[in-house]
């Protein structure tokens, strides 16, 4: 049976005291998405709160990036369900891409939170990307515990941060990870790291993206 894959990205469009722009990182989005198609998976979006889901419309001479526009991705970006409508039966696997956005409308919302621990406990796989691993700082499984603690995770580093959006996030991703006892670890900045645990795959930056795809990928096509 052909395998499904829930996105489930952010409605932000500016975060922090300055207003900055932003919204789903088209790198994280695009090479997942183009990925999982190519193994033949069905892919659906869903977005905090539906409708337009916005993207920050970097690597714009990316093959995939053009390639995902230029195809059903933009269509899908801006025609997404909410996650309020979402439920995860059906779906072998969630991913979370980063980009600024999540930042601002994941972390304390109690729906991301239950997709994911919802995913999780059923067996799926849980996956996410850069700033997308903020989804899953506050999730809760059924024991009380919280997802990520005592699991090998990875995110986008403290040192990325300092030159990209220091002045922008209201936290320290890579902080929030270790305080809810997150194995964190990472590679030098801007050099792809995915790191696997179980049913639950975490990417450091952009260029981790379409690793973290493949990494999911083989969770779900396991070789005999």
């Amino acid at each position: 049976m052909k395998k499904k894959i829930l996105f489930v990205v952010s409605s932000a469009a500016h975060i922090g005291p300055h207003n900055r722009a932003t919204g789903n990182l088209l790198t994280e989005v695009a090479h997942p998405y183009q990925t999982f198609k190519k193994q033949g998976y069905d892919i659906d979006i869903a977005s905090v709160n539906g409708g337009v889901a916005p993207i920050d419309m970097v690597e714009l001479d990316d093959a995939m990036n053009l390639a995902f526009l230029a195809d059903e991705g933009a269509v899908k970006m801006n025609n997404t369900a909410s996650i309020n409508d979402v439920s995860v039966d059906g779906y072998d696997a969630v991913f979370v891409p980063g980009g600024l956005a999540p930042v601002v409308d994941m972390p304390e919302n109690p729906t991301v939170q239950k997709i994911l621990a919802d995913m999780y406990e059923k067996g799926g796989v849980v996956s996410a990307v850069c700033h997308g691993p903020v989804a899953l700082i506050n999730v809760k499984l059924n024991d009380g515990s919280y997802l990520i603690d005592g699991k090998n995770v990875t995110g986008f580093s403290i040192a990325e941060e300092e030159n990209y959006a220091k002045e922008d996030v209201p936290f320290e991703l890579e902080d929030a990870l270790k305080q809810r006892g997150g194995q964190y670890s990472a590679a030098s900045p801007w050099q792809p790291y995915v790191v696997t645990d179980g049913r639950l795959v975490t990417g450091q930056n952009p260029a981790s993206a379409t690793g973290v795809a493949e990494s999911v990928i083989a969770i779900l096509e396991p070789t005999t």
